[in-house]
């Protein structure tokens, strides 16, 4: 049995102006402004996975408030702190030196102190420790603990902070049991039919909670028995509905994709037939792709749509258009309500976790390798040709390999997509994305 680990979830929470966005860029480095690979996504900067020195964890930016009024940001501040509480394993609760202590953050610090999750209070705009120090004590106020001194523009005491941040993790991250079942973490737009999916599933209906503004529920685990095997289902159901506030509406259903998708095996997207694919989905499914999760594209409501014989493959191509960045995505069309093909999906799932698990050996691999540079000659530039000595599989889930080479520069993405749909020819690997390294060796 493996004991499962997942990268914990770090949130930032505060009032305007308090500096969270300069400290997301100050740990997210600039590399954050480049989405890797994946053409077709933009991506609202909201979160990012960081690494710091031996840790790695995924920060979230519970999101700029624009005030309108004082009473706007303390409801918005504490939506925030809300969708931090429901997601994030810690929270930073961030305040401002020059601002000093006022009333909201007082508000902030009473819900996030009834929680009962880990809170780590940073003083921000610190720029000189000898002279704020004595202004930072203040916040000891705030009754949430010991308050650690940053300035995220000059980037002084982040080390600090990331290391209370840090105690807070080990316990909680590695899974309390040790869980071999295979987790499907269900995600999508706000009605596309997650809870009747998961309802039909379970063969029962759940409690769904009302659109009372106020009752949150947390992504529920459902154990599921389905063909004498056990699953894990990760429902992102059960949004808050807000009247009016659509943006924080799809900034919620982002932060928690991230977290059900983080401890997923693989990931079902559903996409409503009626509606077809959208710009939203594609932004949902690049979270998964670019955590390398074994990846299902489901098309929910087929039963209301009419066919003939040519509306499967016109969906199929408008699917991959949009999701061009996922060609490896599998595709099936269903419908929750009357179950039908639902049963299809275990099959579906089984399929794509063998394949996220599947290792190549690297005898087969250089074979395959050898062959594709003998069909389509490597880039050269300035006369330099490129060479590739040796590759091998690293790691699985996803499968990742890694390719010696005597120049980095000249390994083009288009080179090293070619090799892709290569080994994937001859390996199947459906449903799941593949991780290339390329490492450079001297020439001997």
């Amino acid at each position: 049995m493996s004991t499962r680990k997942r990268k914990p979830i770090v949130a930032v929470v505060g009032r305007p102006n308090v500096g969270k966005s300069t400290l997301f860029n100050a740990l997210a480095g600039e590399r954050i402004a480049i989405v890797q690979d994946t053409p077709g996504i933009t991506r609202d900067r909201i979160y990012a996975d960081i690494n710091w020195l031996d840790m790695q964890f995924t920060l979230i930016d519970t999101g700029g408030i624009e005030p309108e009024s004082s009473d706007v940001i303390l409801s918005q501040m504490r939506d925030q702190a809300q969708i931090a509480m429901d997601t994030a394993d810690v929270i930073i609760f961030m305040t401002d030196v020059k601002q000093g202590l006022v009333d909201d953050d007082m508000k902030v610090a009473d819900m996030l102190r009834r929680s009962h999750k880990p809170v780590v209070l940073v003083v921000n705009k610190v720029d000189s420790f000898e002279k704020f120090m004595n202004d930072t004590y203040e916040f000891y106020n705030l009754g949430i603990g010991e308050p650690v001194p940053i300035s995220a523009a000059n980037r002084l005491g982040l080390g600090d902070m990331l290391d209370e941040v840090a105690k807070h993790f080990d316990k909680s991250m590695t899974e309390e049991t040790d869980d071999d079942r295979p987790r499907v973490a269900i995600i999508g737009k706000p009605n596309v039919g997650k809870s009747s999916l998961i309802n039909k599933i379970i063969g029962e209906k759940r409690l769904i909670v009302s659109d009372i503004a106020g009752t949150t529920r947390d992504a529920i685990d459902t154990p599921v028995k389905a063909n004498g095997k056990e699953y894990v289902f990760i429902d992102t159901a059960g949004l808050r509905r807000k009247k009016n506030v659509k943006e924080d509406l799809e900034k919620y259903m982002i932060v928690r994709t991230v977290s059900a998708v983080e401890r997923a095996d693989v990931v079902v997207l559903l996409i409503d037939a009626d509606e077809g694919v959208t710009e939203q989905d594609a932004k949902i499914a690049g979270i998964a792709h670019e955590r390398g999760k074994g990846f299902i594209i489901a098309v929910n409501k087929w039963d209301l749509i009419e066919k003939d014989n040519s509306t499967v493959n016109e969906f199929t191509k408008k699917i991959r258009s949009t999701l061009s960045f996922m060609p490896y995505a599998e595709i099936m069309f269903i419908s929750a309500l009357t179950g039908q093909r639902v049963p299809k999906l275990f099959e579906m799932i089984d399929a794509v976790i063998n394949n996220c698990s599947l290792r190549v050996q690297t005898g087969v691999l250089n074979e395959i390798i050898a062959e594709a540079t003998a069909m389509q000659q490597p880039p050269s530039d300035k006369g330099k040709r490129l060479k590739i000595f040796y590759a091998t599989q690293a790691a699985v889930k996803p499968p990742t390999f890694v390719i010696f080479v005597n120049d980095k520069q000249l390994m083009h993405f288009s080179y090293t997509r070619y090799l892709e749909n290569q080994i994937r020819d001859t390996f199947g690997f459906r449903g799941t994305p593949l991780k290339f390294i390329i490492r450079e060796r001297k020439e001997d």
